[in-house]
């Protein structure tokens, strides 16, 4: 998942993005509201932590209207020290999806950052499941069967989400800017590479079941069975 601070407070902006970072989450970080706007409504991020006072031409208020008004419905958790009702109606009304007041616990922060990526299809505890194979975001624990099998952050980061998109053909260009951040040189041949990591340790030690991560020559990669048709 790929996520988006924009916070004007070096010290909190980079705290925030050390800490998610070892949550798995590749992330960007943008100080001021224009360079936070140019990135919110280019680039295809999973999740906005958008602080409301910001310097630059607008506010995150600005920021999260200009989104909304381009139909960009990117999940937004909007930080800020203003804790009245009022302001907390304003930002919800502006399209924020959850509101934080700072001063706040970091436990705090990723559960809400958890919720609002969580897919309805999704469980509650934070486990993905596909056939024989598991997922637990909270323990970054995988299982096969009743194998464990020990992945890298970023090893972990690449199988979210290619089971976030079962049964979609997701290319190379679409797996960096879901599992690197924006400042990665991240060429379409280290895709290749996590993918042959990641092959062989969900697939190749289980040879009695068949294959999760699969290849669509020309068009990408495939998580799931490979389903076959017949003709009569």
């Amino acid at each position: 998942m790929r996520l988006l601070i924009v916070e004007d407070d070096h010290k909190i902006a980079n705290a925030i993005k050390k800490g998610l970072e070892r949550q798995s989450y590749a992330v960007d970080v943008a100080y001021d509201s224009d360079e936070g706007l140019s990135m919110a409504t280019i680039e295809p991020y999973d999740l906005v932590i958008l602080d409301r006072m910001l310097p630059g031409s607008t506010d995150g208020i600005g920021i999260l209207k200009t989104m909304r008004e381009s139909s960009i419905h990117t999940p937004v958790l909007l930080l800020t020290a203003k804790d009245r009702v009022l302001d907390r109606a304003e930002g919800l009304n502006a399209g924020a999806d959850d509101y934080l007041a700072k001063p706040f616990a970091f436990v705090e922060l990723i559960a809400r950052v958890r919720a609002l990526l969580r897919r309805p299809k999704d469980l509650a505890d934070d486990k993905v499941t596909y056939k024989d194979l598991s997922l637990d975001r909270d323990t970054f624990s995988v299982y096969r069967e009743s194998t464990r099998i020990e992945l890298t952050a970023k090893e972990f980061a690449l199988l979210e989400y290619l089971m976030s998109q079962t049964g979609r053909i997701v290319t190379k260009d679409q797996i960096i800017q879901h599992v690197w951040d924006y400042d990665a040189d991240i060429l379409p041949n280290t895709v290749e590479v996590y993918i042959g990591y990641l092959r062989n340790k969900v697939d190749r030690p289980f040879k009695a079941l068949p294959n999760l991560i699969n290849t669509r020559r020309g068009f990408g990669y495939l998580f799931g069975e490979k389903t076959t048709t017949t003709t009569s």
